[in-house]
């Protein structure tokens, strides 16, 4: 085992500044659950994304238009909204898509109740993409799940023509949706994805939304399996890349449920620092 920290940490520090800030030292652990959402393995990705292969494999419907409002709402409808959709239907299980539909409806009712202000479809748009990491297509062999899914939204968006400096918020929204200690210090549209997500993974603000509207949003987005989704997930992302959930909460998971699971902990890492005393 020694060998084995000395050998991690020893990959750990040749990670550059940024591919460390990225991968996220020192992720809270509440906000971290919510971006297991509930993404089957299976749900392959279509090639609205460079490099990816089509692959439709979602049961749910794929043309019907969304609606209007829900539990009081408002579901932007706009040419971007309406890309970002038929895309996200695409590529994502349906247990995926209602997620990321559900983080929307979530975090606008927290705002809104709050009264903070914030763009209804740039929101909508940050939380339609915002586990696009979890579809096998846009996954790469190390990084972070949440830099995967931020790097394919940033190309998606990119070829939407949208503006430089908003694909770079939707960017850190996706990136940052599992440190809800940071996110929640940025701008609106950022903390709203991590809210969203959060409260739909662990009921972490669940109190804030009333009990009719909650029924409203689980009548037209249903969990489907969400929870054991949810564990798949991230199992499946300690087995296939283990290095990406280094000093990662999902690596929690992996300690406990797979007995071949040797991550290093932070304490190996502080351990095998080759510091003199």
């Amino acid at each position: 085992m020694a060998d084995l920290v000395s050998e991690r940490a020893s990959e750990a520090k040749e990670i550059t500044r940024r591919t460390a800030l990225e991968r996220g030292a020192g992720v809270a652990a509440v906000g971290a659950a919510s971006a297991l959402a509930a993404a089957l393995s299976s749900s392959s990705a279509a090639a609205a994304v460079p490099g990816a292969k089509a692959q439709d494999t979602s049961s749910h419907s794929r043309g019907t238009t969304l609606p209007t409002v829900v539990a009081g709402v408002r579901i932007p409808d706009s040419q971007l909204t309406r890309a970002v959709t038929e895309f996200a239907r695409k590529v994502s299980s349906e247990s995926l898509f209602n997620h990321v539909m559900r983080t929307y409806l979530y975090g606008s009712l927290m705002f809104d109740r709050r009264g903070i202000r914030y763009d209804r479809e740039f929101a909508f748009v940050a939380a339609v993409l915002h586990d696009l990491g979890l579809v096998k297509a846009y996954q790469t062999p190390n990084e972070r799940f949440e830099v995967d899914g931020a790097d394919a939204a940033r190309n998606f968006l990119r070829g939407r023509h949208m503006p430089a400096e908003r694909v770079e918020v939707v960017w850190d929204a996706i990136a940052l949706h599992t440190n809800v200690g940071i996110a929640s210090r940025k701008r609106p549209e950022i903390g709203m994805v991590s809210a969203g997500s959060g409260l739909d993974l662990t009921g972490n603000g669940l109190q804030q939304i009333p009990a009719d509207a909650l029924t409203e949003i689980l009548a037209a987005f249903p969990r489907a399996g969400f929870t054991q989704d949810a564990l798949d997930t991230i199992l499946s992302l300690c087995r296939t890349k283990p290095m990406s959930v280094l000093m990662h909460p999902f690596a929690e998971v992996g300690r406990r449920h797979l007995s071949d699971f040797q991550v290093p902990t932070v304490e190996d890492l502080l351990l095998a620092a080759p510091f003199e005393e």
